[in-house]
Order: C-alpha cells, then structure tokens, then sequence
C-alpha cells in the first residue's frame, strides 16, 4: 500500500515537473514573441496595426486633411466674395460643395473598410480555422445537447450555486494574480469574498458576498500578470476544446493549472477529467445562445469570435 502510494506520488511529481518545463518554455516563447509584436499603442493593448492597416490609416488621414483644407478655402471664399453672385459663380460653388461631398462619401469607405479587416496578429489562421471548424462541430453536435439535456433535469437555481462553487474553489488564481500585479484592494476582496463565501455561502455555493457586500468576483489571471509586466500577447490561438487564447494567455492557463486546488483534491486523471467535464456542462447549459447569437449576426463567424475575444481581454487588462 504505501510503495503503491509512493509510486502514484512519484508519477505526480514527474507530471509537475514536465508541466513546469513546459509551462516556463511557453512563457519564454511569450516574452520572445511579445518583445517581437509590441504595439506603438500600448503595452496594454492586444491589437497590432498591420503595414496595410497603417496604410489605410494614413489614406484616411490625408483624406480629412484634403478636406478640411478644401472647407476652409471654401469658407474664405464665401466671406470675400460679394454678396451678389453671377449664376456662373454659384454653380461652380455647387460643383465644389458636391465635389466636397463626394470626397467625403469616399473617405468614409477606408474607414469601414478598417474596422472590419482584421489587425490583429493571426499567422496561424489556417489551423487555427481548423480547430475553429472543430470546437463549432464539438458544441452543436456533442456539448450542446449535452447541455441542453442537462438543462432540463437540473433547474437554473441549482446550475448558478454549481457555478458559484467552482468560482470559489479557483480563489489562489485570482489572490496570486493581484498580488503580482499590486492590486491590493482586490486582495482584500477575494480574501473576504472566499471567507464569507466558504462559511455563510456553503462552501460557495452561495455568492453571499456580491448580494450582502456587494464584492464583485475579481476576474485576475497570470494571462493579465504578464500583460502587466509588459509581456505581449504573441499571437492568437485557437485551441481544441479551450476555444480563443493567446500564446501568453496559454502560458498563462498552463500555470495556473498549479494553482487550482481541484488538481490537488482530484488527483487521478480520469476522475479529474469526469469533475472538468461536468464542470464544463454546467457553464455551457448557462450560456446556450449567447454563440448562436454571435455567429448568427456575423459574417464570418470565425473573425466576429476572434475580435470578440481581444476586446475582452483588452478590457480586462485595462481594468
């Protein structure tokens, strides 16, 4: 029994220390690529401006710029002439006005052009397309009639404290990563939020802290760490099952699969697998129709997800 024991810890220790080698070489490829595809913008910001979204940025600029000029010199010429025109002259004003008009009507296009071509760094588009293709088969096919059986048999009340537990359980990921990042009030929060949830909420399944105190979940990750100390994102990834992320925000998943206790309660891998899936169920049985939506009102529904998800986490970083 306990060589048996000491064998299972030794495997445990091997996985950790082939998952800390794996986690620090994500972490290098992170900074490298991060020093590599850093934005004149921000540190903070997730998108890069491409040479033909500069272009069209300056085309843009040297539009309103023609324009303004075109205006101004209209407007002169308004207040020095007199105030009796000849037919001639006041046609020729229409043509400017109309020749004005349509330069705006032009300028327009570039812009919307702009916003919809994507500026963000995507070199491996192709696969990750693919494994686009794949996870949208995985949800109608397989985790959404799952969840929509699941659904039925569990009432919403039950799915919610489901939720709240596991949200709960997660504390560490969140206490470490405001402390890296110097956000002390967050600290104190989390701490309060994990006591008073852990005790009065019933091991969390209770969000007693948001309806009494009115302490919000602290959404912090090591992914916003490394973005804090100035670490780009690298580019995007699309990832079987995970669905959108980063390299520094895969980096940043691998680490905090250290800092999750529910590997430390659930050790064997097939009962930590079976409490993941279940886990997973329950959020997809809570957000059935909010993807549908997306892709429903989105042209390419592979892009519409990828901009989603930057802003996202650009919103998160900046908080």
């Amino acid at each position: 029994m306990v060589n048996l024991f000491k064998g299972k810890r030794f495997k445990g220790m091997r996985f950790i220390g082939v998952g800390c080698r794996l986690w620090f070489v994500l972490i290098f490829v992170s900074v490298f690529l991060g020093i590599h595809c850093r934005w004149d913008t921000s540190w903070a910001s997730p998108y890069e401006s491409s040479p033909h979204a500069v272009t069209l940025e300056a085309d843009v600029v040297a539009g309103h710029e023609l324009i303004r000029t075109a205006r101004m010199d209209q407007d002169h010429a308004k207040i020095s002439a007199p105030e009796e025109k000849s037919a001639s002259n006041e046609k020729q004003l229409s043509g400017e006005k109309q020749s004005s008009g349509d330069m705006e009507d032009s300028e327009d296009w570039p812009e919307d052009e702009l916003s919809e071509e994507s500026i963000f760094p995507d070199p491996l588009e192709p696969m990750n397309r693919a494994f686009f293709a794949f996870n949208d088969a995985a949800y109608f096919w397989f985790f959404k009639p799952v969840g929509e059986g699941y659904r039925y048999v569990m009432p919403e009340v039950l799915r919610v404290a489901v939720r709240n537990f596991f949200t709960n359980l997660s504390m560490p990921i969140r206490l470490v990563s405001s402390l890296l990042q110097g956000k002390i009030e967050s600290v104190g929060m989390i701490l309060v939020r994990f006591v008073v949830n852990s005790s009065a909420g019933f091991l969390g399944f209770e969000d007693v802290a948001k309806q009494a105190l009115d302490y919000p979940v602290q959404d912090e990750d090591l992914g916003q760490v490394m973005a804090f100390y100035g670490v780009g994102p690298g580019f995007y990834l699309n990832l079987p099952f995970l669905g959108a992320s980063t390299l520094r925000d895969t980096a940043g998943w691998v680490g905090e699969l250290y800092l999750n206790p529910l590997d430390y309660i659930v050790e064997d891998w097939w009962p930590n697998m079976g409490v993941r899936a279940f886990y997973m169920t329950n959020n997809v049985s809570l957000r059935i129709g909010e993807y549908e939506a997306l892709k429903d009102a989105s042209l390419d529904p592979y892009v519409a997800m990828r901009d989603a998800f930057f802003q996202y986490r650009m919103n998160q970083i900046e908080k």
